[in-house]
């Protein structure tokens, strides 16, 4: 027989199932096709369910049925018959009225019938509420995302273009219309003036500087301290120029959106050409123009690569000059400080004793003060204080002023503000111990002393032992000028002066009972022995040798013994010598101490008047 001799041929098998179920053999049909040895397709399957409706049994039917489904891929067939997998019930039902009404009916009838038109077969889908609740919440939210990332990426594609502009954006790029602002306005920074006057002189009369075929810089670079007068100058140049001034932060052109801060850039200068003659300042130029790093984001580097090459688009000629200021002169490319770009730098320093008057003068115009304030005393107790420092210690001197009902501004209240900014707010509700109070007054009395009697020591300006800050007291020292280098016997008497208050301490009360108020004394004395001899050479043994933090960690173990012990020795030193002037002139620090209690604050001329056994008349 053929069926047996090829098992692997489904089309000989189902021949055979065909003749069997014509002879009314469907037993043989049904162990055959259960016995799995023979290959079958669709056409068998159907014989197989035609020899099952054959037996009549309904119950015995249905389990086997849908036992060959589940194993033999008979899910495929009937999904291939357009009726889909039926559920168990529905399947039940349909072979239980086949097999009961038309039991002689063949497999193929019986099924492939079914769903057609004349018989349809209705399956009803029930789904629960709750599963239905949550797909609609997921659709929406599916819907949510793409319409977001839709609508974001047609946004920025459109303002890229230039296509999308609001009402921000149209007027973003105006000049600043202030109150205009002028040299005389600017105290303190003489030098930066001059150099920008050759800027005001180009932007007036432009024809006087091209005719010999000089060109002026394309672009001026302020350096300098925060609160110096950058920004002022540069709006300075443009009152005084009378033009269009044009004022930007770098953080402004900071986006995160990868061509936006470039877009930025260009409309920026093409606002600045339309409206030539003009200035253009950016503020804290740092923020784009930062040294390039391969790590750097996409955005950062097209932002100043843009700016360079609309720096180079500017003509010498145009009448546009573009300033910039910084904090930071060394965080900026190379290649946006060089020739061609930013020709000209132009450092704004702190302000001298000199610098100091004249801004104090200026902020004082406008305050009424009192003819015993003597700006000079104010200005050389300032030493580091900013234009925007000092703005600050008028404004402080005329708020106390009217809080105790002044009419005129006087020096102590000048003083009440410049000690609030050195020292801090003055803390009279910190309750001190009057044993507290005593060794605080015998450590800054110490202080003072040593200063009074060190040569080389800065000069005395006041003593206090009144809470500032995290201060119980303070020994205040100011030059008589300002001073950009010391000598060797300058630092020395400076450690002298920060072991005066320890010694002093444990002199009268005891080693066992020195206080932790040293701290910031020994901090800075061991600071400055630490730059004497590592940096300034000023140590015998080491020699003119300069020792970074990075090259210390090269050096051999005795080079590194031989710096710590040449540091310890100058401290050490310093304190040998505060003992000395502290035992010497023990009545005196007896005096100076019981005058601090009694006044908590004692100006330069109290503590000579004390020191020379003098009353003091307040």
């Amino acid at each position: 027989m053929e069926a047996n001799s090829f098992p692997q041929e489904p089309r000989k098998q189902a021949v055979l199932y065909k003749e069997w179920l014509r002879a009314k053999n469907p037993e043989a049909v049904i162990a055959r096709f259960e016995r799995g040895h023979f290959n079958h397709n669709e056409e068998c399957w159907q014989y197989y369910i035609a020899a099952l409706a054959q037996t009549g049994n309904a119950e015995a039917i249905l389990p086997r049925i849908m036992q060959k489904l589940e194993r033999d891929g008979g899910a495929k067939w009937m999904a291939d018959q357009g009726k889909g997998v039926l559920p168990k019930e529905v399947l039940q039902q349909l072979v239980a009225s086949r097999a009961g009404g038309q039991a002689s009916m063949d497999g193929a009838t019986i099924l492939a019938g079914s769903g057609k038109k004349s018989n349809p077969i209705y399956v009803v889908v029930e789904e629960g509420r709750k599963f239905m609740f949550w797909r609609a919440i997921r659709w929406v939210g599916v819907t949510l995302t793409y319409a977001f990332c839709i609508l974001t990426i047609l946004s920025l594609a459109l303002e890229n273009s230039g296509l999308l502009k609001t009402a921000t954006q149209q007027t973003e790029y105006e000049p600043v219309t202030q109150q205009a602002v002028k040299f005389d306005d600017v105290q303190g920074v003489d030098e930066a003036k001059q150099e920008l006057e050759e800027i005001v002189q180009f932007l007036k009369n432009p024809q006087k500087f091209t005719e010999l075929g000089g060109k002026l810089p394309k672009g001026v670079l302020l350096t300098g301290p925060p609160g110096t007068g950058k920004t002022m100058l540069a709006r300075a140049v443009a009152g005084e120029a009378n033009v269009p001034f044009f004022f930007m932060s770098g953080s402004e052109f900071d986006e995160m959106y990868v061509g936006v801060g470039a877009r930025r850039v260009r409309e920026l200068f093409a606002a600045a050409r339309i409206k030539a003659p003009s200035i253009v300042f950016i503020d804290e130029i740092d923020a784009i123009g930062s040294k390039r790093n391969p790590k750097d984001q996409s955005y950062m580097k097209q932002t100043l690569n843009q700016l360079l090459v609309d720096l180079d688009g500017f003509s010498q000629t145009e009448g546009v000059i573009f300033i910039a200021a910084t904090n930071f002169p060394e965080l900026l490319d190379k290649a946006l400080v060089r020739p061609g770009r930013f020709d000209r730098h132009v450092n704004v320093p702190l302000p001298d004793v000199r610098g100091r008057i004249e801004i104090l003068k200026h902020h004082m115009k406008n305050i009424q003060f009192a003819s015993d304030v003597d700006v000079s005393v104010i200005a050389r107790g300032t030493p580091g204080f900013s234009g925007a420092d000092l703005a600050n210690l008028v404004n402080q001197a005329a708020i106390q002023a009217s809080r105790e009902g002044c009419r005129q501004v006087n020096l102590k209240h000048m003083e009440f503000s410049k000690d609030k900014i050195i020292m801090g707010a003055e803390r009279r509700s910190a309750v001190i111990t009057e044993e507290s109070k005593r060794v605080t007054a015998y450590h800054e009395g110490g202080h003072a002393l040593v200063a009074f009697y060190t040569p080389g020591a800065m000069p005395l300006h006041k003593a206090t032992i009144m809470p500032r800050g995290s201060a119980l007291g303070m020994t205040i020292q100011l030059p008589e000028m300002d001073k950009d280098s010391f000598t060797k016997r300058e630092f020395i008497a400076q450690i002298d002066v920060c072991m005066g208050g320890r010694v002093a301490e444990e002199m009268i009360f005891g080693s066992d009972n020195v206080t932790s108020g040293a701290h910031s004394d020994i901090v800075k004395a061991t600071d400055v022995a630490r730059r004497m001899v590592r940096h300034y050479g000023m140590s015998e043994k080491v020699g003119p040798v300069n020792h970074d933090d990075e090259d210390m960690q090269l050096l051999s173990a005795q080079t590194k013994q031989l710096i710590e012990s040449e540091i310890k020795a100058l401290v050490q030193g310093s304190e040998h010598r505060a003992k000395e002037i502290l035992a010497t002139h023990r009545e005196e620090l007896d005096r100076l101490a019981n005058a601090l209690i009694e006044y908590e604050t004692l100006s330069y001329q109290e503590i000579i008047d004390v020191l020379a056994g003098k009353p003091i008349s307040r």
